[in-house]
């Protein structure tokens, strides 16, 4: 069993940079929802236990502070000790039903820049059931934009819009961060996975960005799978991945996936890398139905645990730690959840860590001992995260505007369409959910009622301004058009700025 030996990786938040091995660090914690504040007082057990130099400041979030009429699920004064303390070890939290609650987990993430999120996931063969005995992998998911950008709007009676977006900045800081990480611990391979056969702009992007970056790292193997046959390859050949970096929903599908694969999703922990504050979460969720019962597996949030020791450079607690959890598990100790796939009888919670609190000092004898190591203080500057090139040429050659109507037929739409053109744009193609209805659509084609009008320049190679886009929609609402939205169709230095309709 490989195991990673310094799993902080810049950037560092700059206080911990200066910060010495001895010094007793202050952490923020929340014992969340659920069976958080079971697996966290069983976390925090086998931290006094081994030493761990911290000093915890306790914050209230989740399901309480929803119910009591905040619908971010925080309150200011949490922000104010996380920025304060810069180093977060969270329970999992419940999110009420309901409409009006945004996930706390996403919100943190993006409103602190917690741009990586690495889960290891490691199987523990033979004393946890699982097929796949020789699987090793770390996945780098991008953790604040993608999908998880959280902007959604209902733009008719039959249809409902998500919006992905991707950045380069983003792009740029994760994939470097998954070949620095290779490069810091050891690591021979980066795979990157993306969709960038059909979303060839967006998933395109991340793909490109992953292309340039490798240069820079030629030591380390790197290739690209599209995601769904990677996920394939991941699911039955495991062993075969070293590294995998992806975008934020495919991340953290597959993330969870290759944590079950290891035997339990209970075993896994993560952690959340921004540029100045760092997250530590086990990735299940509250498991409300078995709260209370003290079953719970505190193993992830306490490897989690493991991860900001090393982060926050107390390496000697962190293997300390780590050891005797792995002895734990050689000797057959384990929670419920894995009594029916392991050799062992079912532990409660707090026995399970009382069980590694007996084994502190010891090492392993099946698996390899872990032996981490303190980030340099006087490290080598990490590359920049990314670069912000000179703005390019944008050039407007056209505009699509998005049209609300459950009656017409394309030919209907088109007719009236066709004659409210201005003389800086024409009608040149309507399209129903991305495929091309007209000209020269075909019947089989199912239609909604949301229609992609997309008006270009009349003039070849010509260009167009706001001016004309507000003449055209001024044409399109005086005529009765329900107009929904717009999108400007740009050029960049030439390059075409937008998509072709399926079909075109």
């Amino acid at each position: 069993m490989k195991i990673d030996t310094a799993q902080q990786l810049a950037p560092a938040p700059h206080n911990e940079a200066d910060r010495g091995a001895a010094d007793t660090v202050a952490i923020t914690i929340a014992h969340g929802d659920g069976i958080g504040p079971e697996i966290m007082e069983a976390t925090l057990k086998v931290l006094q236990a081994a030493g761990a130099r911290i000093a915890p400041e306790t914050i209230e979030i989740g399901e309480k502070v929803y119910l009591s009429g905040n619908s971010a699920g925080i309150a200011p004064e949490a922000w104010d000790s996380l920025r304060k303390t810069q180093v977060f070890l969270k329970a999992p939290i419940t999110t009420p039903s309901g409409g009006g609650y945004k996930s706390l987990n996403v919100t943190i993430r993006k409103t602190l820049g917690l741009y990586a999120n690495v889960r290891p996931c490691v199987s523990y063969a033979p004393f946890v059931a699982t097929k796949h005995p020789k699987m090793d992998l770390v996945i780098v998911r991008e953790n604040e934009e993608d999908l998880y950008a959280g902007i959604e709007h209902r733009q008719t009676d039959e249809v409902f819009q998500c919006l992905k977006l991707i950045t380069r900045p983003g792009c740029e800081k994760i994939v470097r961060y998954a070949f620095e990480y290779a490069r810091n611990n050891g690591r021979k391979k980066v795979t990157c996975m993306s969709k960038d056969n059909i979303m060839k702009m967006t998933d395109g992007l991340f793909h490109k960005v992953f292309d340039e970056i490798k240069l820079q790292y030629p030591e380390i193997e790197s290739e690209h799978f599209i995601i769904d046959i990677g996920a394939a390859k991941l699911a039955t050949r495991p062993e075969r991945f070293d590294v995998i970096v992806t975008p934020n929903l495919y991340g953290d599908i597959i993330s969870d996936i290759a944590a079950e694969m290891t035997g339990s999703v209970g075993l896994a922990g993560s952690a959340n890398i921004g540029e100045h504050i760092a997250m530590f979460e086990a990735i299940h969720g509250s498991a409300p139905d078995i709260a209370g019962k003290g079953i719970a597996n505190p193993s992830g949030l306490l490897l989690a645990a493991v991860m900001m020791l090393v982060h926050i450079r107390q390496a000697d607690i962190a293997s300390k730690i780590h050891n005797a959890w792995l002895k734990t598990i050689e000797d057959g100790i384990v929670t419920a959840e894995l009594a029916a796939s392991a050799v062992g009888r079912p532990f409660g919670s707090m026995d399970f860590a009382d069980a590694v609190i007996e084994r502190l000092g010891q090492l392993p004898t099946t698996f390899k001992p872990v032996y981490y190591n303190n980030p340099s203080a006087v490290a080598a500057q990490a590359p920049a995260l990314y670069t912000r090139a000179a703005p390019a040429k944008k050039e407007t050659v056209g505009v699509d505007v998005f049209v609300h109507d459950a009656q017409c037929t394309p030919e209907a739409l088109a007719d009236t369409l066709g004659g409210l053109g201005t003389a800086s744009l024409q009608l040149q193609m309507i399209t129903n959910r991305g495929v091309k209805v007209w000209p020269g659509g075909f019947p089989e084609t199912f239609c909604t009622d949301h229609w992609r009008c997309r008006f270009v320049a009349r003039s070849t190679g010509g260009t167009i301004g706001h001016a004309d886009i507000i003449a055209l929609l001024t044409q399109l609402t005086e005529a009765g058009v329900d107009v929904i939205k717009t999108e400007n169709l740009c050029t960049f230095d030439g390059q075409q700025g937008f998509a072709l309709g399926q079909g075109q």
